[in-house]
């Protein structure tokens, strides 16, 4: 069977990372371009595509289903973040793609923001509120949750992973950034460095939309300057090992507080493969705890698709 949609020969496309987690970008303001899963599985293959962990098609917020609802509440959410995984299954949104989104809008024109100005974007867990600082842009990402509260409040814990290169399986706390995700801590980084996360870690139980799983190692000493510090490796659902993911970082710095209990800062620094991002803890509406990410982002290139891609 073959692709239903148009032939990718033409399509221009841009390169973007926010610390190592990289995508391919699509300036398609009306909705016209729509893609396949196979399409955007063979742009983002690394050896006969363009290559990236997803894909991100920047669209007016008024073109798709999503965004029109979400345009009922945030009127002011122009642009909306279409991602996908590099597998091509939809997801609900990535913390470092939120800033490289921005700053391709930015780049391609098509919004104008200075440094401490704030824009509003839409993406499936909700609008998101960006804002350029004088390193990259900080996103505030929502609020955090726990996927299992009772088991979280009772054991501190809910699940169970195992993975390659751990010897037994490790207990997890599974925490909600508008995406799943399972935490677990290891005790050092010889630990971290020695796992294999080519296979998929399993989950038992797995949460029902499947989860992305955090290998966390807490600094000793853990807080320094009163900033928490952590090192993190991460299984991406539908994309695999990548060098950074953003809502990732959020959730192991929550879970690592929690563990940590009465005193631990809100501040956090989560060192990945790719850098080093900046995870901040804050009150947010009705009584919940919001969750700030900040980080780099980078445009690499731009191009147009060849006829070696259909």
């Amino acid at each position: 069977m073959t692709d239903p949609a148009p032939s990718l020969t033409g399509l221009r496309f841009a390169k973007g990372h926010g610390t190592g987690n990289d995508f391919v970008l699509l300036a398609d303001p009306e909705g016209v371009r729509e893609l396949t899963p196979g399409q955007i599985t063979r742009l983002c293959d690394r050896h006969q595509g363009i290559g990236g962990d997803g894909l991100i098609r920047a669209v007016r917020s008024r073109q798709l289903p999503e965004g029109v609802a979400l345009l009922e509440d945030h009127p002011e959410a122009e642009w909306f973040m279409d991602y996908s995984n590099a597998d091509g299954s939809r997801s609900e949104m990535c913390g470092n793609g939120v800033r490289v989104f921005v700053h391709f809008l930015v780049t391609q024109g098509l919004v104008v923001l200075e440094p401490g100005e704030e824009l509003t974007i839409g993406t499936r867990a909700g609008a998101k509120v960006v804002a350029r600082t004088g390193a990259g842009y900080r996103v505030d990402m929502g609020p955090w949750g726990f996927i299992h509260p009772e088991l979280a409040a009772e054991r501190g814990m809910d699940s169970l992973v195992e993975a390659a290169g751990l010897p037994v399986e490790r207990p997890a706390l599974s925490i909600t950034m508008g995406n799943p995700h399972t935490v677990v801590a290891l005790a050092d980084l010889e630990e971290l460095a020695a796992m294999s996360l080519i296979p998929t870690p399993a989950v038992t139980p797995l949460p029902p939309h499947g989860t992305n799983v955090e290998f966390a190692v807490p600094a000793d000493p853990l807080v320094m300057d009163d900033v928490g510090h952590i090192s993190m490796r991460v299984h991406e659902r539908g994309v695999g090992e990548t060098l950074s993911c953003g809502t990732g970082a959020c959730a192991a710095a929550a879970a690592t507080r929690f563990w940590a209990g009465t005193g631990a800062p809100d501040d956090w620094a989560v060192a990945v493969p790719g850098g080093v991002v900046a995870v901040r803890f804050f009150p947010g509406a009705e009584g919940r705890e919001n969750v700030e990410l900040s980080g780099p982002a980078v445009i690499v290139a731009e191009g147009v698709v060849a006829d070696g891609i259909q």
